[in-house]
Formats: structure tokens, C-alpha cells, sequence
């Protein structure tokens, strides 16, 4: 799979394509329905597929305050993404000059000039360029005149309701794992490499691996059960998401959360591995201690609630990404 970056990246091959656009946080069911339809009309026309997506993502350029939770960071969608059989990502950054153009200048600029689109898939409530004026119909009618086919998928459901990333947020929310992946098609999953930490853990006796989940909030937060990929078998472990509100600094909690895994029965350096963390059971939310000692006694107990949930669940082996 090809990943493109940013517009001025685009060359005369990439033209003739069969595209679709969205942000596709999470890659879940419905995105994944989409991108099946995408996949055999390329083959179906004899051209490259091409996905369109932003960074940031809209949502998160137009709503700072609060900032919408992620399923996946950039990465993450690539990873999955690899999967569908998709050939190439076009990652266009989202700024202000994003936010002008047109909906009419997206069709005539983008879709027909830059990239000679020959299909077009977008999704049931796809809207597009300033304003989000522009719509489904508006691309029919584009199609018409410039030569391209256009459709766009219907809405998938589970249990009557539809699917979609914000209803993976809220399964995630809540601790319901087995929606999620329900609505997924895999169990949840964060990937990033292990970072340098304060080293707190080791001194009380519970070390950790620290990820940086590059992102401005998570999808959830707490004390997990959770499986550890990317150290040859898959390893348990029980894992906190959040800002460490009893080891702020000074005293302030970290503005973005950190995953922290302590991995049962391990001690190597694994600084700068490519970690996937499965999420599979909430154990409790994130909260302050009084003390590191108070939040010891507390983890000891979160570790054998742990043990003991995957002495019941033992996971099958093998990367949920």
C-alpha cells in the first residue's frame, strides 16, 4: 500500500483512480463494508484504489473544546488499513486553507483535475468542502458532466442501531469489549512505541513499559485487563489509560494520557518496540491516591484481579492489529 503525503505529493500516475474520502476513524464494520464496494469497482474498472483521508481529522480542527475522542491514531488506521487491500492513502493535512476550498472546487480541482477520478464511493452522510456544502447529489451531478461514476453505500446496522465510530467510542466507554469488537470486527487495540518514563513503577516494585498514545484524548481511560503484542509471544498484563493524577507534575496532571503496561513476569528493556496493547476487561477508573504507597497496595490488588481474569479468559495467541 502506497501512503501519499499531502497534495504536493500527487504525480501524473496517481491519476485514474477509484477513490473514496472520509476520515474512517477506527476502520470499523460500516468502513469496512464501504471499502469492499471500493475494492471491487477498482478491480471491476482496472484502476488503483485510492483512500483520501485528513490530519488532523475535521472534527478535530473545528471542535477544540472538548476534543472528540480517537479510536485510531494515523498509524493505527494504516496498520488496519493495510488489510483491506486498499493501494494507496492520501493523507491531506486539515488546516484553514482546507476549510476554504470549495465544494465545487473539490470536484473540479481535486477529484477531476489532480486526480482523473473514474469512481467515487463515499459514505450515506457524506458532505464535503466549506460549509459542508456540498453533498451526495451535488457529485452525482458532477459525474454526469465530468465523466465519473458516483454511489454511496447504505447504513449498516447491529442490533437495529447504526455503525458507527461514535458508537464504538461509547461501547468503549462503558467497558463493553465485546461490542466494540462486535462493531469492529477485531477486539479494540492501541499500537505505539515504548517511550522513556519517570521510572516510578520500578520503584515501588510494579514496572511498566510507557506508550505515548499521540493523541489528545483517548476513546477510554481506567485500569484494563489487557494482551501485549510485539514481543515475540503474546504476553498479559494489566494496563492504566490516563493522565497519572498521583504522579502529576507539580501538580499538574499530564495534559495528553499515556498508556502504561505492566507486563506480568517480565523485565527486559524494550525501549523503542512497536507494542500492540488488546484491551479485554475494565477493571476500575483512573483515580488519585494519596500516597504512591496507597496507589501500590491498590495495583496489587488490580494485578490479581487481573490474574485471575485471564485465569478464566485465557486469550488465544496472536496481534489483534
Amino acid at each position: 500500500m502506497e501512503i501519499i503525503r499531502g497534495l504536493h505529493n500527487i504525480r501524473p500516475r496517481h491519476k485514474g483512480c477509484v477513490a473514496t474520502i472520509g476520515t474512517f476513524d477506527g476502520v470499523h464494520h460500516g468502513h469496512q463494508m464501504l471499502l469492499a464496494h471500493l475494492k471491487a469497482k477498482s478491480e471491476e474498472l482496472g484502476a488503483p484504489s485510492l483512500l483520501v483521508t485528513f490530519e488532523p481529522q475535521p472534527r478535530e480542527y473545528f471542535q477544540r473544546t472538548p476534543v472528540p475522542a480517537r479510536l485510531t491514531r494515523f498509524r493505527e488506521k494504516i496498520h488496519i488499513l493495510r488489510a483491506t487491500g486498499v493501494d494507496r492513502v492520501l493523507c491531506i493535512p486539515f488546516n484553514e486553507r482546507t476549510r476554504l476550498i470549495s465544494a465545487a472546487e473539490v470536484i473540479e480541482t481535486f477529484l477531476v483535475d489532480l486526480l482523473g477520478v473514474r469512481y467515487l464511493v463515499v459514505g450515506d452522510d457524506f458532505q464535503f468542502g466549506k460549509d459542508r456544502e456540498g453533498d451526495y447529489a451535488m457529485l452525482k451531478d458532477a459525474g454526469d458532466r465530468f465523466g465519473f461514476g458516483v454511489s454511496h453505500m447504505g447504513t449498516l446496522t447491529f442490533d437495529h442501531e447504526r455503525i458507527s465510530s461514535t458508537r464504538v467510542r461509547d461501547a468503549l466507554s462503558t467497558g463493553d469489549f465485546a461490542l466494540a469488537e462486535k462493531l469492529l470486527g477485531r477486539p479494540y487495540s492501541m499500537m505505539g512505541r515504548v517511550v522513556y518514563g519517570r521510572q516510578i513503577g520500578r520503584t515501588i516494585g510494579i514496572p511498566t513499559v510507557n506508550i505515548r498514545l499521540q493523541r489528545y484524548k483517548a476513546a477510554l481511560s481506567g485500569v484494563f485487563a489487557v494482551t501485549v503484542d510485539g514481543l515475540g509471544a503474546t504476553r498479559l498484563g494489566a494496563a492504566n489509560i490516563g493522565v497519572r493524577p498521583t504522579v502529576a507534575v507539580d501538580g499538574r496532571p499530564a495534559k495528553e494520557p499515556l498508556l502504561e503496561v505492566h507486563i506480568f513476569d517480565f523485565d527486559e528493556e524494550v525501549y523503542g518496540r512497536l507494542l500492540t496493547v488488546t484491551l479485554k476487561w475494565k477493571i476500575r477508573d483512573e483515580r488519585w491516591f494519596p500516597s504512591l504507597q496507597a496507589m501500590k497496595v491498590e495495583i496489587d490488588r488490580d494485578v490479581a484481579k487481573t490474574r485471575a481474569y485471564f485465569a478464566e479468559h485465557p486469550p488465544a495467541p496472536g496481534s489483534a492489529l
